[in-house]
């Protein structure tokens, strides 16, 4: 019986070793670690894949948030509306940007926020969306900027797990005010630690997130705005530009092993939707099943390991809870109880992935 685990980093990387062996060289031997030529060459280079006209390092994915509703000057208390399934980053940044976030229900065969569901979200103190690209599949973006720009609101998009990612012809990143992204190890494009940038067509906007990821300052001991400590450090910046040569290719195989899946799992697991608009490039291949538990206990006693992306709503987390008291998501809440995450890494193999679908489809029948 196979040992197939859910990620293995070592092994997903052993092809860019020698890549990031000669960038660590490079960096080392610079004596600049700090907002140098490296983190310029990868800004440079990720704008240009992402066909935005600036891209601007920070600290990670939650900080790519937080300053990007800064940056965009939503002022304290204003309400933001975010899906009701995300991950907990994507509220927390919208928390710690001193503002209020307020939910909408999913669509739930796409698991990306519904369009008719955050149009009715929408109040007088709505100042923007955050649009999370769940799993690798991008929002409505098209509906989505209508609804926007219908209602004098900000869009951004949270790219963290699309990279590459392209909905009718525009890749992610590219279709709103401002983006942020996180390169946490396990993305599809993933540093050797946490990192994160945002994307932007405004340069007078991607000026200020310059300042405001280096406290505040352009010109040392001058500081414009009250600002954070958050900048993508030169060596994870060097080992983002390697691995980027070789994003698209990434991309392309975890499209080959969703494709196994999606052609050789049973029909009574709910599988992802695939759209003629939507480029989808699977950072998580998400599956949903009423017994969810047990089928997780069952492949990993066949030595499959998997991951639930995500057991407990947002609305259910013991820390903010109190934010919608007596609120129902029952969507969100149907999501977070059935879904499961099949393993789907650039380091695993076309067999592997049809071993799995082997023993998926010998879960007993309800």
């Amino acid at each position: 019986m196979p040992e197939i685990a859910y990620e293995d980093l070592k092994k997903s990387n052993l092809p860019f070793m020698d890549g990031f062996e000669q960038a660590y060289r490079e960096v080392a031997a610079s004596g600049w670690y700090i907002l140098g030529q490296q983190v310029k060459k990868f800004e440079d280079a990720f704008a240009a894949y992402c066909g935005v006209g600036h891209c601007v390092g920070v600290a990670s994915g939650l900080d790519a948030i937080i300053i990007s509703l800064k940056a965009l000057g939503i002022e304290p208390g204003a309400e933001v509306i975010v899906p009701s399934n995300a991950y907990i980053a994507s509220i927390l940044g919208v928390i710690n940007a001193g503002c209020v976030p307020v939910l909408a229900e999913p669509d739930p065969k796409t698991y990306n926020i519904d369009p008719d569901n955050l149009a009715k979200a929408i109040t007088p103190k709505t100042k923007a969306i955050l649009a999370v690209h769940m799993y690798g599949k991008m929002c409505n973006m098209s509906r989505i900027d209508q609804i926007a720009q219908s209602n004098g609101l900000k869009v951004i998009e949270d790219c963290a797990q699309a990279h590459g990612a392209i909905h009718k012809g525009k890749k992610a990143g590219n279709w709103s005010d401002i983006a942020a992204f996180s390169f946490y190890p396990t993305k599809n494009l993933g540093a050797l630690g946490d990192g994160g940038a945002i994307t932007t067509n405004d340069a007078e906007l991607a000026k200020k997130i310059r300042f405001l990821r280096n406290y505040g300052s352009d010109i040392k001991y001058h500081n414009e705005y009250i600002g954070f400590n958050s900048r993508l450090d030169e060596l994870q910046a060097a080992f983002l530009s390697h691995k980027l040569k070789s994003l698209d290719a990434i991309n392309a195989y975890k499209r080959t092993l969703a494709d196994i899946y999606n052609k050789e799992l049973d029909p009574r697991f709910i599988k992802p939707v695939t759209e003629a608009d939507n480029f989808d490039v699977f950072h998580i291949y998400n599956v949903r099943h009423p017994e969810r538990d047990k089928l997780k206990e069952y492949l990993a006693q066949h030595g499959i390991k998997t991951e639930t992306h995500y057991p407990i709503a947002p609305h259910h987390q013991n820390g903010y809870k109190h934010l919608w008291p007596g609120m129902q998501f029952p969507l969100s809440e149907e999501i977070h109880a059935t879904t499961l995450s099949m393993p789907v890494s650039y380091c695993h193999t076309a067999d592997e992935i049809r071993y799995v679908c082997k023993i998926a489809n010998s879960f007993p029948l309800l």
